[in-house]
């Protein structure tokens, strides 16, 4: 029995489905791998960073050239191990290996000049882990490994190492020294910072009175208050001056591994560990603490010490800032277009406008808002409200404001062509229905059409806020700084800074990677605040999804 011309007609054009089929799949499944090996690999890299290493102690050879002392050793963390190459080239042109080499982290920067070193495996003689190593984190300098031998008190009491209550003195001193810094920080930031924000706006109000030629009482009384300020300005700076003096008091002498001994203020260690007695616990221990100062401290050692917490805080209130502008201006836009405009050549060459400012440099847009933004729309409130204050900018320079502004613009076409999408797939029967109650062709789009519709505009916003959290060109030339000392928003009136410039996760890592003096002790905190600021991106696009997907189940209607 013969086959009909369309049965085998089926029968071959269907293999070649198939294969098409199974050529997607593939492609959708290198692609999740990419993905997950990609997340997994700085997920490795940026964790790690945190969890304790054991400290090696390294016997050499004499005449190593890695000896830095009397002693024939050096003690530090193992990072890694590699083929050591020599500046020569066999018969192919490749360079030659010679035996393997250990990068190894050694602290003691101020003793050593740098933190990391080399080692030729071929100079090591012994390795061995002695239990009474300490790491500790300085608030200068970077990490100390080293051997204690004693510590100096106030009062001229010594308390050597052999001691059994050495550890617990050590201890609680170093919380004390904590404490006092932690004083220090109020008074100096918070206290003195308020007063001298008072002063500055006293002074200039002070210019603006004597240019205006005001009355002699007015002046006189602006004067009494700027030498009040100035009086409790004395009193906080010498409370400061007392609480820094005190930093100095108690000392520890400790021997560092190539058998030199150096004396330190306590006040300067921020905190220190035993990293060869620590079992599984107590290296959980020190890597949660590891990842508390990351996330909640101010950086040290030009961004390579301490934490990022400046960074993420300006990174989180830019993308809120960029989406509170972008979102109306975008829907508003879409909607006219969608709803309103008579459809032609003229909106057409709109949407194509649109869609090509999707393709632009970011760097363009960092332009624009430079000289829109901040020269020309900054120049006139500067020049409006704040002329006192001239030739000093305020808003005239780059700030948080100008740069969630500057985001918002960049990322408008894509909150537009989502926002339309969803728009025209509101069924045109709900609308018709709509209008045939009564309702305006407004109160149509208010109460129908924009509830259903809205999965579909968070959508546009989540892509928003994906772009713009991760952008670091334009910010560059629009506020953004490698630090900052203060918040855009802090206890000082009137709380909200908008101009102040600020620091960015996605800069801070351009900043370690490739601006940093010490590219090795940067490495591990460019994956570290890599994986922060992915892990801020999926947080930020995980509660607009919680959103979207609630009003999805509101509005059962929408076709989003």
């Amino acid at each position: 029995m013969s086959l009909s011309p369309t049965v085998k007609h089926e029968k071959q054009i269907r293999p070649k489905g198939e294969v098409f089929v199974w050529l997607t799949a593939m492609g959708l499944v290198t692609g999740l791998v990419m993905i997950i090996g990609l997340m997994g690999f700085i997920a490795t890299k940026g964790l790690e960073v945190f969890w304790p290493r054991p400290v090696t102690l390294f016997e050499l050879r004499a005449g190593s050239p890695q000896i830095r002392g009397p002693l024939p050793q050096i003690a530090g963390e193992l990072i890694t191990t590699r083929e050591k190459v020599v500046h020569l080239l066999d018969l192919e042109g490749k360079p030659v290996t010679a035996g393997e080499e250990s990068q190894v982290f050694i602290g003691n920067k101020d003793a050593y000049g740098n933190g990391f070193i080399y080692l030729d495996c071929g100079d090591i003689l012994r390795e061995s882990r002695p239990e009474n190593i300490i790491v500790a984190e300085r608030v200068e300098y970077g990490d100390s490994i080293f051997e204690p031998v004693s510590l100096q008190m106030a009062d001229g009491l010594k308390v050597p190492v052999s001691d059994p209550k050495f550890d617990t003195f050590f201890h609680r001193l170093v919380e004390d020294a904590a404490e006092r810094r932690a004083q220090i920080l109020v008074v100096e930031k918070d206290q003195i910072g308020r007063i001298n924000a008072d002063m500055e706006q006293n002074a200039r109000r002070l210019r603006v009175l004597e240019g205006e030629k005001a009355s002699a009482e007015a002046v006189a009384e602006l004067k009494a208050d700027q030498e009040k300020l100035q009086a409790r300005y004395e009193i906080l700076a010498k409370k400061a001056r007392e609480l820094r003096d005190r930093q100095k008091v108690v000392t520890l002498t400790y021997r560092i591994p190539s058998g030199q001994e150096r004396t330190e203020a306590v006040d300067n260690i921020i905190d220190f560990y035993y990293p060869n007695r620590l079992g599984f616990w107590g290296k959980t221990g020190v890597f949660l603490g590891n990842i508390k100062t990351f996330v909640t401290e101010e950086p040290r050692e030009a961004n390579t010490e301490g934490g990022i917490f400046p960074a993420i805080f300006g990174t989180l209130v830019m993308t809120v800032l960029m989406s509170a502008a972008v979102m109306p201006i975008g829907v508003f836009a879409a909607i006219y277009l969608r709803e309103y405009a008579k459809q032609g050549p003229i909106v057409r060459l709109v949407r194509i406008s649109i869609n090509n400012l999707a393709g632009v440099p970011s760097i363009v847009f960092g332009v624009v808002g430079l000289g829109f933004f901040v020269y020309i729309a900054g120049g006139s409130i500067d020049k409006w409200f704040f002329s006192d204050a001239l030739p000093t900018p305020t808003f005239g320079t780059g700030g948080i404001l100008w740069a969630s502004l500057t985001l918002a613009v960049m990322t408008l076409p894509v909150v537009i062509v989502a926002t339309e999408e969803a728009l025209s797939a509101v069924p045109r029967g709900v609308r018709e229905a709509s209008l045939a109650c009564g309702a305006s062709k407004w109160q149509t789009i208010q109460r129908i059409v924009l509830p259903a519709s809205a999965p579909g505009i968070l959508t546009g916003l989540i892509l928003a806020m994906a772009r713009g959290a991760g952008e670091v060109a334009p910010l560059m030339l629009v506020g953004v700084v490698k630090m900052a000392p203060t918040l855009p928003l802090d206890t000082i009136a009137p709380f909200i800074h908008p101009e102040r410039k600020f620091m960015h996760l996605g800069f801070h890592i351009y900043d370690l990677g490739f601006q940093s003096p010490d590219s090795e002790a940067a490495k591990p905190m460019v994956f570290a605040t890599t994986l922060l600021l992915v892990l801020l991106v999926v947080v930020l696009n995980l509660g607009a999804i919680h959103i979207r997907n609630t009003l999805r189940k509101k509005y059962a209607t929408s076709a989003f």
